[in-house]
């Protein structure tokens, strides 16, 4: 077996962080929110994102905007308005993510099938 050249720690670090964020329910959620509709304002997200709280929203957010994922806009209007947008890196992860779906869509009846058999032999 060939042995692998030494990782950088800081790139171990994000891939980590990154991983955790993407198998984030609600992060993923509202990329493909944000990729369908391009830019919403914060009860849109909310309205389209079904069953998150406003707090787990806005935290969710918060995490993406710091991690670079989106960019969110206040225009100085009363009442405020603010709107959420991807960014170009937030576009990119919405395109690396999309593998996942064809993959789940390929493979649906295969992976139903195998939770069937794993099923009936958990009953014998």
């Amino acid at each position: 077996m060939q042995d692998l050249p030494p990782t950088d720690p800081a790139v171990d670090r994000l891939v980590e962080e990154i991983i955790g964020r993407v198998a984030d329910k609600w992060t993923m959620l509202l990329i493909e929110i944000l990729t369908e509709k391009e830019c919403c304002r914060f009860g849109e997200l909310a309205r389209a994102c079904t069953g998150i709280s406003q707090k787990m929203l806005t935290q969710t957010l918060r995490a993406m905007e710091r991690d670079g994922l989106v960019n969110r806009t206040v225009y100085p209007v009363v009442p405020p308005k603010v709107e959420y947008r991807l960014t170009d890196l937030g576009l990119g992860l919405s395109k690396a993510f999309c593998g996942v779906w064809l993959w789940a869509e390929a493979n649906l009846e295969t992976i139903e099938q195998a939770r069937r058999d794993y099923a009936g032999k958990q009953e014998i």
